[in-house]
């Protein structure tokens, strides 16, 4: 098996095919990279290569279409259901079924998507010390089918202190023939000496060609609208695919931003106290996604008042409110707008009550909407 299901990133490919024809391959890489550029793809794509190229099995391949392997060993952040007993360490062997049938659907895939796989509601997922004792077990064993094993480790930097610890350990002192494949977006997360033991692969965001390639040839897309996709996804598959689903999440996102700012400069606020409740009950994940989105949409507003195309990443519906909106984002504001949602992120992701954190950004916004 090879890599036929990434899209681009033939550079990372060639780097990690040579590293094993000479002998090379180091027991730890590191993937990072922006979201959606094909991290785990290329990952799991990888895996499949090194578990069938050494492989004694002819059911190898068979088993590696499901991606149940058993030298393939991943590892991904949970949830603890409710009603789930305090003592019980939860692993992603709890969450296995729910991870299957993500997987077998696509290769691309983000933590949102998991969250909602898994239904996780208001709950933020964790890799906690259970899954490194689970992992350390599964390591111990010798490989079944060849000469590899493959432990994934996707979003590593969600892992609890007791864990990152505990897995540092064997990483120092790996078991035979076990190949480890971090698949990071926030590197600077993760405990240095665990930085110091792998092997960083950095991954650029895709060609806007191989994007648009993918989308002629994989969804039956014309050019032109392949062609505008492809420049909006910005090197990001996951934002291409967004914007071929009628009823994505960015449009919601977009119609609560169009939302505050116009009740912001009317200064409705009644109407801006009921905005901050509704997204309050919102899950933490899906506050922390909005915001990004509204950081996102703050400077391509910004950069719409100097009316270079070329500039700017917008859909239809984003420019279509940015023609009267922009003008209101500019540079004596457009700093402290960005601070103001970068913030209101990381108190979400801090457990501050999300009433709190959303009304306080609507007073804010009456103010700074003002300034020129």
């Amino acid at each position: 098996m090879g890599f036929e299901g990434v899209i681009g990133q033939e550079t990372v490919r060639k780097r990690l095919t040579e590293l094993v024809e000479e002998q090379r391959l180091p027991h730890a890489l590191l993937f990072c990279g922006p979201k959606g550029c094909g991290k785990m793809a290329t990952a799991m794509s990888f895996a499949a290569y090194l578990l069938t190229k050494e492989s004694s099995s002819p059911n190898a391949e068979a088993m590696l279409r499901t991606w149940q392997h058993p030298d393939l060993h991943f590892s991904y952040p949970v949830i603890r259901p409710a009603g789930t007993s305090a003592e019980h360490k939860m692993t992603s062997d709890d969450f296995s079924e729910h991870w299957n049938t993500m997987v077998n659907h696509s290769l691309y895939f983000s933590l949102d998507q998991w969250l909602e796989q898994m239904n996780a509601a208001n709950q933020q997922a964790i890799i906690g010390v259970g899954e490194s004792d689970s992992l350390i077990r599964k390591l111990s064993l010798k490989a079944s089918q060849g000469l590899y094993k493959v432990s994934i480790i996707w979003l590593p930097e969600r892992m609890n202190a007791e864990c990152a610890n505990k897995l540092l350990k064997i990483i120092e002192e790996p078991p035979q023939q076990t190949v480890f494949i971090m698949v990071c977006e926030a590197p600077e997360q993760l405990l240095e000496t665990i930085l110091s033991r792998t092997q960083r692969i950095d991954f650029k965001g895709i060609d806007t060609t191989a994007i648009e390639k993918a989308l002629i040839e994989k969804r039956g897309l014309e050019e032109d609208t392949a062609h505008r996709i492809a420049r909006i996804a910005n090197g990001n598959w996951l934002k291409a695919l967004e914007e071929l689903d009628a009823n994505n999440e960015n449009r919601l996102y977009l119609d609560m931003f169009i939302m505050l700012m116009r009740l912001a400069y009317q200064r409705n606020i009644k109407e801006l106290k009921n905005w901050s409740d509704t997204v309050a009950g919102y899950g933490r994940e899906r506050q922390k996604g909005m915001l990004t989105y509204f950081l996102h949409l703050i400077r391509e507003n910004f950069m719409f008042n100097f009316r270079i195309a070329d500039l700017n990443y917008m859909t239809e519906e984003e420019e279509k409110f940015a023609k009267n909106f922009a003008r209101f984002i500019n540079e004596a504001n457009v700093i402290e707008i960005s601070d103001l949602f970068s913030k209101a992120i990381r108190d979400i992701g801090q457990n501050a009550n999300g009433k709190i954190v959303f009304f306080d950004i609507a007073l804010r916004m009456i103010v700074l909407l003002l300034q020129k």
